[in-house]
């Protein structure tokens, strides 16, 4: 099977710097395994070098993704990258704390019952939803059996603005997704559109607390009252799973009278990514369920494993427990109060670059920081020789990464900018990123004529 090498070098070789390689040790094979062993130093070294092409993660604003942690916390990741979360009787100290991160979140998300919950950890949210939506699935299935349905056309209910891992969630598992179109002025899910979507097929809604495009909290409370009126009108009983990917961590600190969680009881089950607003490294995402009927005992596994007999829900088998263990660190390290503030210096920056933005009267600001600490913007309707794309390359020669890219399904015709502020990303690089874009505008407003479109059209951005 052929494979396409990205990459700026075609070369079949990589050339091993003479200071660290062993003598005749000259060059090594590009896309095969060598022949021989190498050096531990002249291996480590060949990546190292590499790995300067990479960006700098810190000026990285497209991502929602953690960069950086405390020196302490790196160490605590340096002293458990070898265990086992599946490994629950070789570890079971690291078992006991993934339960308590499970029933801290319980109740940051206002179970009623904390301790009759159920959830997990994950690699990440697209691990989670896929186990919300698995979980939709077989108790939608189990109710039309015993009714006496059919249990053909399953379908899942969501706004065009989705993560591209409910698309992927429906494409693995056999469910029609129902995409409910998004506009300027309402660019999130309403109960109108919902209500239309839905029928006796549906085996749930999918609400976004904080959508990817634009920060925007979709309105949980008022899709659940909708489907609360549905129900006492046909018997239709239709749950509510909140894809909490990045507001599951911000809300409850910045937004804590907001009714998006467990105290609506028609929301069965949340996720949010440990990995974002959680403040952890890559590779952390969780899961839990309101109440255990909420999750079929048919989708837990017991296993016996070296030694332990051990249940398991997830989708991976193996996996690192080390995030786990840092996410442990955080609730430990902050607390409520840590959380609020390293939230609320997040939005301080974010609601600071948005009004700088409109200060400059050449940008339509569409996302201000008010529900999810980042901002978009476009442009305005004035001419121009360049666009979003052009601004987004220029800050990119001083290294930031600020996309730019269409919006979702139905507005596909915007084109905006994001900067999401997460932890590390403080006032001062702000300040110094707005420098750039001043700079930016005053160098692409003196060219001539607009740059040659050399790039291929522009695709959905899915950070």
């Amino acid at each position: 099977m052929s494979h396409e090498h990205r990459g700026a070098s075609t070369s079949d070789e990589i050339c091993v710097n003479p200071l660290f390689a062993r003598r005749s040790e000259h060059a090594i094979p590009r896309w095969r395994l060598p022949d021989d062993e190498m050096l531990p130093e002249t291996a480590y070294q060949i990546i190292h070098d590499e790995l300067f092409l990479d960006g700098n993660a810190r000026q990285n604003f497209a991502t929602f993704v953690t960069t950086w942690m405390e020196p302490e916390a790196t160490q605590l990741y340096v002293e458990a990258f070898d265990k086992n979360m599946i490994d629950k009787d070789e570890y079971p100290q690291t078992a006991e704390i993934e339960e308590r991160c499970i029933h801290v979140l319980s109740d940051l998300w206002n179970a009623p019952d904390p301790h009759g919950t159920m959830g997990t950890s994950t690699i990440g949210s697209s691990e989670a939803c896929m186990l919300a939506g698995l979980a939709f699935k077989r108790r939608w299935q189990l109710a039309r059996r015993a009714a006496g349905k059919s249990t053909e056309s399953p379908n899942i209910v969501f706004s065009s603005a989705v993560q591209v891992v409910w698309e992927k969630f429906a494409n693995y598992f056999e469910v029609e997704p129902r995409y409910v179109p998004i506009t300027n002025d309402r660019p999130y899910l309403t109960p109108e559109g919902m209500l239309a979507a839905v029928d006796e097929n549906t085996i749930g809604v999918v609400p976004v607390l904080g959508v990817t495009y634009n920060g925007v909290y979709e309105p949980v409370k008022e899709l659940a009252g909708a489907l609360d009126d549905l129900e006492a009108r046909t018997g239709l009983d239709i749950p509510l799973h909140v894809d909490a990917a990045s507001g599951g961590f911000v809300a409850p600190f910045l937004d804590p009278d907001l009714e998006w969680d467990f105290r609506v009881s028609r929301v069965h089950s949340i996720n949010a990514s440990g990995h974002k607003f959680g403040l952890v490294y890559p590779g952390l995402g969780w899961i839990v369920w309101a109440k255990r009927d909420y999750l079929p005992e048919e989708l837990i596994f017991n296993v016996s494993y070296l030694g332990g007999n051990m249940p398991t829900l997830a989708l991976n088998f193996s996996r690192p427990g080390a995030q786990v263990l840092l996410q442990y660190y955080n609730f430990l390290r902050l607390g409520r109060e840590g959380y609020r503030r390293v939230m609320q210096a997040s939005k301080n920056a974010a609601r600071y670059l948005a009004a700088e933005l409109a200060k400059l009267g050449r940008f339509d600001v569409l996302s201000d920081g008010s529900d999810m600490p980042l901002v978009t913007w476009t442009t305005d309707d004035r001419e121009r020789a360049w666009d979003l794309y052009d601004l987004s390359g220029k800050l990119r020669e001083r290294g930031w990464q600020v996309p730019a890219y269409p919006m979702p399904a139905d507005i596909t015709d915007v084109t905006v900018m994001r900067v999401v502020f997460r932890n590390g990303v403080s006032m001062d690089l702000t300040r110094m990123l707005l420098d750039d874009i001043v700079a930016a505008i005053a160098f692409l407003d003196a060219l001539p004529a607009a740059r040659p479109d050399t790039v291929d059209p522009p695709i959905a951005f899915h950070h």
